[in-house]
């Protein structure tokens, strides 16, 4: 669907220039929720908006489905944009607009009459929930509302891709959740492409299938959500997963450790289905090993479950090495003895 080669772009100024996207390639498929994550200066607000050439880049390639966007003029820019539908973080509403107008505003610039203009505005209010909201302005919705709004604006023209800049970080987490679900919805329901750019773990982990990790103008980490979070490899991809899941520290886990006088700890690791299994109760009927649960959790994400178990084992030794390698035989359950 989306093919990135080479991007760059390059801010020039009188003291310095400063490369905010460093020759990054990227393929993205079609139909998936595509994340991108970094810290401020990381240099993703930027990137997403090299993508419909609301910044110019400085070299590289974009190609979204038979487009090469960067080598389109003016005005076939201007028909290959209705293809790609933008929410922003802020919203960008026109206040002296209703509702239903600013939906319409994208319809009108495309030249749709008024007619199919009026059916598909209704059709857009009734998907993102504000039906009898049509003429209320801006200034009399919540922040929930008016990004509702802004995506039911994105959609108007019935886009293939939607780029969405931090369309949550204004947002109450409560009214983040509900246009997650609402934009993985959407997904489901049009197979619509999206890129999504935040600077929180916590929106990868709920709708994103993939994920890229932006650091200095690069992509430092990239893969499926479930992947970077069982094993982040950069440093900075390990602050964002503990952003969610917390770190042994935080977990009380350091603590834990110095109070076992006896037998062994173990640190459980189940990914996908295995999340939901019974292993500790298969262990403690097959092996004469006592076991205690000290602490555990399980994190889901669009593309699956994990989750983390601490245990303390006891028993005779030959009987917790054949327990440990049962628990290992299922390749989707990792055991580290602390």
């Amino acid at each position: 669907m989306i093919s990135i080669n080479g991007l760059r772009k390059q801010f020039n100024t009188k003291d310095r220039n400063i490369t905010a996207v460093d020759n990054v390639d990227l393929e993205i498929k079609e139909g998936e929720i595509f994340g991108v994550i970094g810290y401020s200066g990381a240099g993703k607000s930027t990137f997403i908006r090299l993508i419909n050439r609301l910044e110019e880049p400085t070299g590289g390639t974009i190609k979204v489905g038979d487009k090469e966007i960067t080598s389109l003029k003016p005005n076939e820019l201007r028909l290959a944009r209705q293809e790609i539908g933008m929410i922003f973080q802020h919203f960008n509403l026109l206040w002296s607009r209703t509702v239903a107008e600013n939906i319409a505003f994208p319809l009108e610039i495309a030249g749709v009459n008024k007619k199919e203009r009026e059916e598909r505005v209704q059709e857009l209010i009734d998907l993102v929930g504000l039906t009898g909201r049509e003429n209320a302005y801006p200034s009399q919705l919540s922040g929930g509302q008016k990004q509702r709004v802004g995506i039911a604006r994105a959609l108007a023209n019935r886009p293939k891709l939607l780029l969405c800049d931090e369309a949550t970080s204004a947002l109450d987490p409560e009214t983040t959740n509900s246009i997650l679900d609402l934009l993985a919805d959407i997904n489901e329901k049009m197979g619509l492409t999206i890129i999504l750019i935040t600077h929180e773990m916590q929106v990868i982990r709920k709708i994103c299938h993939r994920v890229a990790v932006m650091e200095e103008g690069k992509i430092v980490e990239l893969g499926d959500v479930l992947d970077v979070f069982t094993h982040p490899k950069q440093p900075i991809t390990k602050k964002f997963v503990q952003q969610v899941v917390g770190d042994d520290q935080d977990n009380g886990i350091s603590s834990i450790i110095e109070s076992i006088k006896e037998g062994q700890l173990w640190k459980l690791q189940f990914i996908g289905e295995s999340a939901n299994q019974a292993l500790i109760s298969q262990l403690a009927k097959r092996f004469d090993i006592e076991i205690n649960i000290l602490q555990g959790k399980i994190t889901n994400m669009k593309t699956g479950s994990y989750g983390t178990l601490y245990v303390q084992v006891t028993g005779d030794d030959s009987e917790i090495k054949r327990a440990i390698k049962f628990a290992q035989q299922d390749s989707s359950v990792e055991v580290e003895v602390l």
